[in-house]
């Protein structure tokens, strides 16, 4: 089913009676990277998707976007969809806003799931290439900025061996407004940075890392889960950035047995 939150595309599957999942896509993707998880998930859990405001069917609006009017969108659809206490899982910029939710609405959710994400704000090189991103991008270069950034997201073999569906990834992305994608990259610039809050996280944590992801490295999500009290981290072997899409049936099976689990 379809619907509209807060001017946002929201997507759901499955029966709403059961346990509900929040799946919150990465930049500059859509819902449809969750489609593995969607289809694994739906027949237990009542799994709810959106694009978040500027990328895939949500609008882009005036483009000027932080990570807290991010985390109100989340809060908004939550209430919107009258979900009880719903599992929240997010991927690199879904992560952020994920984190960053704990810090203000955690009490909403029962457990958490981060993939290839971190909880430090960007540095000064990090913040330089965002703005070189904006530039280059009111400069004509949209199409040349997505094509590099995503195959970053990826690993090397995933692209060669899975052409067909890397390209899928592509042309979706290509799809966006860059007025959104812009938006995002002022929203994940101007982020806060959460590494301080992640002692104080109280639901049960779940962390997904790809051992070849080059954004959010097992070097750097390692330490970040092991500053959450008791929560799970699961290294996915020859996946990239993007582990959930790269290696679905592993980080299915490793979500599923999660949610197994903190159903008890």
């Amino acid at each position: 089913m379809n619907t509209k939150i807060n001017n946002l595309s929201v997507f759901t599957d499955g029966n709403k009676e059961n346990k509900s999942i929040v799946f919150v896509h990465g930049f500059p993707f859509d819902h449809y990277m969750w489609d593995e998880q969607v289809k694994a998930l739906s027949s237990s859990y009542f799994c709810v998707r959106y694009d978040i405001r500027g990328l895939g069917e949500s609008p882009a609006e005036h483009g000027q976007f932080t990570m807290e009017m991010f985390v109100d969108d989340l809060k908004e659809i939550v209430d919107g969809m009258g979900l009880t206490k719903p599992v929240l899982c997010g991927l690199s910029m879904g992560g952020y806003i994920s984190l960053r939710a704990m810090g203000r609405i955690e009490n909403m959710f029962s457990a958490l799931i981060l993939c290839d994400t971190k909880s430090v704000a960007d540095d000064n090189e990090t913040k330089l290439k965002r703005a070189d991103a904006i530039k280059r991008i009111n400069d004509g270069q949209f199409e040349l900025f997505i094509e590099e950034f995503i195959a970053i997201c990826f690993s090397d073999s995933f692209i060669n061996e899975s052409e067909k569906e890397y390209r899928e990834v592509v042309s979706r992305s290509l799809k966006n407004d860059p007025v959104g994608v812009k938006g995002c990259l002022l929203a994940m610039g101007g982020r806060t940075d959460t590494t301080e809050l992640l002692p104080e996280i109280k639901i049960q944590t779940l962390v997904i890392c790809g051992s070849e992801d080059k954004l959010s490295p097992p070097t750097v999500m390692k330490p970040m889960a092991d500053e959450i009290p008791g929560s799970e981290f699961v290294l996915v072997e020859g996946a990239g950035h993007m582990a959930p899409v790269e290696k679905a049936d592993f980080v299915n099976g490793k979500i599923a047995g999660f949610l197994k689990r903190i159903n008890m």
